[in-house]
């Protein structure tokens, strides 16, 4: 190769040496579909092949999977039989032969057939790229074998801490086979194994076994083809040379048929990346002639690792292939000699010189983002710092975390989420699914204890689910407590990772898979959580319990990847009195991305224990909730003396919202979190709102919370790109009021602003169309039966209008021609109500004097601002952060049930149901007055229309809706048919509405849904689903609360993403009913009725248009009923 420099600025293309990572083995593990090999030293499973393997001049339809490193082409002997004393006498693929032990639960082996079209395109690269002059390298099929972190056996430096992870692929196509060996890098940590007591090294290589003699006498030993040789630094070599192009990945060609001749070496013997770049100046023209290398195809390429810091002149490379074993005189006696293969010396590295015009950029990828463009990425609580190739966010002090996320020490955190799963139960051949279920968790960070709960859990799979705390383990792994030196798992890899587990019984080998993916920190400062479990679990019977004992796990750090396993026992109590133990092996794998700009894991030790205990688990049937709790700690892997000092013990007695400072011995002190003030033991919530007013900046509002709180902008503006600055959005234009719309003439037709820039076009009365061009329309058939019953007896005169005959009944028809719902014969003075069609509904007629209420209207929460209100046994005023307080007046033995706010009067309406009653008290928590008592069976809502200064409330057993004044006075039943069960009601003051929802007794969760709806359109919108039991609902800015019976709590949920935000549990486990909302000032409106109670003397409805009089039940001669209508 030849290049022409000339005197500017050059690049220098160094060939550098990467090794392999263990990201960059082929997909394993029980997510791909791996089968696991039990634990031991010497297991053996056999695996039934869908295609043919050939090896040497054998065909083989089966392999036997060996934890010893090495799968076999026939059963293989004990290992005493073969360890030291190769070769031996069954055919072995031997990838990393040596005594190997994977009884601890830290290490695992992995195997699998696969078929995928990716799995088998990656093969193909691999081959080819070792094999560049072949052509059709087309597998199809593998086998991929994976041994994961297995150790030596026996004893091995301190605590046995070495541990490697390797991988065997065997490609089989139509008529050859090939081995591919995998080697990273940073997990080769030894090289050799106890055996006999004698520490002898590993060995890699093709062992055919025993072979006919000639003539079919006895049995030879055949051939050995052997890779390394009796020398740990050549199996150092594995992971940093190669035969493929690639550091760590070698390729063989191990059988072909109809003809074998030998096993085959890949051909590509030097690095083909080029990985470092180095600039060069000023360099004076000059022709450098660089000769390629040719490699020896016929000799694996092995080099030690301290020649590659040499530059000797190479070996010389041996002249022929390896020389198969001879033939033994006898069968009895076969000739154990092999040849080792020589490795080859690197040739001196080398420097090439390219023009600068023919240099191709695209090779490089540099990264030129700094903080000044990037530092909004960062987390608030973060200080970015600027890399030669990029950006890093750092958690400034008092926080921890990976800069993305950051979280105040000391600090609780909570963390919300969801689980789905598929899981049978014990023989059931059926499945359990369940979809979306609520996961919600809390952690006191400075003592280590998690709290998780997962809701609507049904009766059949529930107490099954009693052994698995493991379904939390990650969030206590997270924020663990920390001993000295060593660090949890939030403060080294953040909020952001995918976490796979599998759970293996014993001794039904039931399995099941665990699937998490953790979202990061929201804008509530909480950590979200997406959960899958698919497989089946041990039955644990109802009425059992179940004791879990403290366990150990050791955690392997690597870049990206953090590995752990361990061994769980479990007691299950029966319900006959008798006790069973049980255990399950469980393995993980934790997938993340940390700054590639910065070595994340240098000060993290590559082994780190989590110890938990205190595990308590329980199964509530009659909430159908699975509750786990536990206590973690995160230290060395080493047993010695246990840490004294409280804030490593947890036994410290600091605030829940404090850190714990150790001093010396077992002295310490409580320091408040960050958010938060106090001398530690107790400490106090800062409302950094109130103290820095301009703290979220111009066009927001600041929103306190535990601890930190939150900025939005405020309607009409949005975030700028630094998420941080309010901007100002495009404004909607009015295009009624600015006469740019598209509508018809205003003569015909209606223009309707209805936000966004956007309208609604409507054709006026006596007209049709769709607003944008409107016509005379027709005659309805209300219109045209009116006509006929006006013209009946009308005597035709010029100068009269028609007029219906004495007695003759006129309908109604509204300003559209439609039929009125409520129609009435005026001569016989009776009301009744009708359908579209004018057909009078059946049991609708009144008696004379009375109207029958003629229209349902459907329930839907209006959204205000500010408190939320919760009731149980008293009443008590819940803010938005959902701490609670209680009026001073409170209610022993008395169930309260609904609640509504008069925000004029600053008021608050409740229900009791005990003694069926309404009352009212000031919001300070005044004295009671009581309103209504007598006439009621259960009232069960209740609205506030503070325009009419009316109360509406709802009657469960009754079956009616009633309306008063707002002291209880002037009361009157507005609906009492065709109601079953109404329960809540709401008041739309401004448009005259009223809604209610009614269903049958017993009803449960219906959908589990929220939606919102148009009360005009109709139009129905999803805000979430899954929900559990809930009973009121209220809005306040993007978020809604409502109460839930199965939870026993106040839940906020964003209705945005409908995710839940908060949850308030009471003191005293109760039940939640009803839920209000409270708001500084009342919102801007008026109705017919808001002036002078409409001119009405007693009642004054409105509704869409207009108003009614009313006079209440009570007889009162003064009272006159009108209706008007505008």
């Amino acid at each position: 190769i030849m290049a022409l420099a000339r005197s500017v600025g050059l690049l220098a293309l160094l060939v550098s040496v990467q090794g392999l990572t263990r990201e960059q083995l082929f997909d394993y593990g029980i997510r791909v579909g791996d089968k696991i090999l039990d634990s031991g030293t010497d297991s053996v499973r056999e695996l039934e092949l869908e295609q043919t393997l050939f090896f040497f001049k054998g065909e083989f339809d089966k392999v036997y999977v060996n934890t010893n490193g090495f799968i076999s082409l026939a059963e293989p002997t004990g290992e005493s039989e073969y360890l030291g004393k190769m070769p031996a006498s069954f055919g072995m693929i031997a990838a990393f032969l040596g005594d190997l032990d994977t009884t601890d639960g830290a290490g695992y082996v992995y195997f699998r057939q696969d078929k995928s079209p990716d799995v088998l395109q990656r093969v193909a690269e691999h081959i080819s790229q070792a094999f560049p002059s072949d052509d059709e390298i087309e597998p199809t099929h593998a086998i991929i074998v994976t041994w994961e972190n297995v150790a030596p056996q026996g004893e091995r430096g301190p605590g046995g801490e070495y541990r490697n992870t390797f991988q065997l692929v065997v490609a089989n196509m139509k008529s050859a086979s090939y081995a591919i060996l995998l080697y990273p890098e940073e997990n080769m940590q030894f090289g050799s194994t106890l055996i006999h007591d004698e520490d002898q090294p590993v060995e890699v290589g093709f062992n055919e076994g025993k072979v006919p003699g000639w003539f079919s006498w006895g049995s030879t030993q055949g051939i050995y083809y052997r890779i390394t040789e009796d020398s740990e630094e050549s199996i150092n070599a594995l992971a940093q040379e190669t035969n493929s192009g690639r550091p760590g990945v070698w390729v063989y060609e191990i059988g072909t048929s109809p003809l074998f001749t030998s096993i085959t070496p890949g051909e590509v013997t030097e690095v083909t990346e080029v990985t470092e770049a180095t600039e060069v100046t000023e360099v004076t023209s000059v022709e450098t002639v660089v000769e390629s290398l040719v490699p020896e195809p016929s000799v694996p390429w092995i080099r030690h690792h301290e020649d590659l810091l040499t530059s000797e002149a190479p070996y010389e490379p041996l002249a022929t292939s390896p020389e198969p074993f001879g033939e033994s005189s006898t069968p009895d006696e076969p000739q154990h000699r092999y040849r080792y293969v020589q490795p080859q010396q690197p040739q001196n590295p080398q420097v090439l010189i390219i023009d600068e015009d023919e240099l191709n950029v695209d090779v490089f990828s540099y990264n030129y983002e700094t903080c000044s463009s990037n530092k909004h990425k960062c987390s608030v609580f973060a200080d970015c710092r600027d890399y030669a190739d990029g950006y890093c966010c750092h958690c400034k002090p008092g926080y921890y975390g990976n800069g993305k996320d950051c979280i105040a020490e000391g600090k609780p955190q909570r963390m919300n989420g969801k689980v789905s799963g598929r899981i049978y139960v014990g023989d059931s051949p059926s499945p359990v699914e369940f979809s979306n279920n609520d996961l919600h968790s809390y952690v006191v960070t400075n003592d280590g204890r998690a709290y998780i709960a997962i809701s609507s859990i049904p009766s059949s799979i529930g107490p099954s689910l009693q052994p698995l705390p493991a379904l939390g383990e990650a969030i206590g792994w997270a924020f663990a407590l920390q001993q000295p030196d060593y660090r949890n798992g939030f403060s080294i890899i953040g909020g952001v990772f995918t976490r796979q587990a599998e759970v293996v019984f014993q001794p039904g080998n039931e399995r099941l898979t665990i699937r998490q993916e953790f979202s990061g920190i929201d804008e509530h400062d909480h950590l979200l959580i997406s959960t899958e479990l698919d497989g089946r679990i041990p039955e644990v019977p109802q009425g059992a319990t179940v004791q879990i004992e403290p366990y150990r796990e050791i955690y392997q750090y690597s870049s990206s990847l953090i590995t752990s396993s361990s061994r769980r026992d479990y007691t299950v109590s029966m319900p006959d009195g008798s006790v069973r133990t049980h255990s399950y092996l469980w393995t993980q794998s934790i997938k993340f991305q940390s700054c590639p700009h910065e070595e994340v894991l240098s000060a993290v030790p590559a082994s780190q224990q989590l110890s938990v205990d205190q595990i308590f688990v329980m199964y509530d049937s009659g909430n159908q909730l699975i509750r786990f709790a536990m206590s973690n700690k995160i230290g060395s892997i080493h047993s010695g003396i246990p840490e004294q000092n409280p804030c490593f013990t947890g036994r410290h007695g600091c605030d829940t919202n404090a850190v714990c400072r150790p001093a010396q011995g077992k002295d310490f002190s409580c320091e408040c979190a960050s958010g938060f003030t106090g001398d530690g033991r107790v400490c106090y919530d800062v409302d950094e709102c109130s103290e820095s007013p301009q703290i979220c900046g111009p066009f927001s509002v600041c929103s306190n919370q535990p601890g930190s709180f939150r900025c939005e902008c405020v309607e009409g503006f949005t975030f700028a790109g630094d998420g941080r600055t309010c901007v100002e959005t495009e404004r909607p234009v009015d295009h009624c009021q600015r006469g740019t719309h598209d509508c018809d003439a205003p003569e015909r037709s209606r223009c309707s602003y209805t936000g966004d820039s956007s309208y609604i076009c409507s054709c006026l009365p006596g007209f049709s169309g769709d607003g944008r061009a409107c016509q005379d329309r027709e005659k309805t058939a209300c219109e045209r039966h009116r006509e006929a019953a006006q013209a009946s007896s009308s005597s035709g005169g010029f100068f009269f209008r028609p007029r219906p005959a004495v007695g003759q009944y006129v309908p109604s028809c509204d300003a559209y021609g439609a039929y009125e719902p409520l129609q009435c014969h005026a001569s016989a003075g009776q009301c009744w109500c009708v359908d579209s069609s004018g057909l009078e509904i059946p049991g609708s007629r009144a008696q004379p004097g009375s109207r029958p209420m003629c229209k349902m209207w459907l329930y839907i929460s209006v959204h205000y601002h500010l408190w939320a209100v919760l009731c149980c046994s008293a009443v008590s005023r819940a803010p938005a952060a959902l701490s609670a307080w209680c009026l001073r007046s409170c209610f022993q033995g008395k169930v309260v049930i609904a609640v509504a706010f008069d925000c004029v009067e600053q008021m608050i309406f409740w229900s009791d149901i005990t003694q069926p009653s309404i009352s009212r008290a000031t919001l300070q928590g005044g004295e009671t007055s009581l309103l209504i008592s007598t006439d009621l069976g259960c009232p069960e809502g209740i609205a506030i229309d503070h325009m009419s200064r009316n109360m509406y409330w709802t009657d469960s057993i009754l079956d009616r809706i009633e309306v008063s004044r707002l002291d209880g006075s002037q009361r009157r039943v507005l609906f009492d048919d065709d109601l079953i069960n109404p329960r809540p009601i709401i008041a739309d003051p401004a448009y005259g509405y009223v809604y209610t929802c009614t269903g049958p007794t017993g009803t449960a969760t219906g959908t589990r849904k929220v939606e919102c709806i148009d009360p005009f359109s109709r139009l129905r919108r999803k805000l979430t689903e899954g929900i559990q039991y809930p009973f009121a609902i209220v809005s306040y800015g993007r978020n809604l609360y409502y109460t839930d019976w199965r939870r026993d709590a106040v839940v906020a949920m964003d209705r945005h993403d409908g995710m839940e935000v908060e949850e308030f549990l009471p003191q005293r486990r109760s039940r939640t009913y009803g839920i209000a909302i409270t708001y500084p000032q009342c919102p801007a409106g008026v109705n017919y009725c808001s002036r002078d109670n409409g001119g009405c003397s007693h009642l004054c409805l409105p509704r869409p248009g207009g108003f009614t009089c009313r006079c209440p039940d009570a007889r009162d001669d003064s009272c006159v009923e009108q209706d008007q209508n505008f």
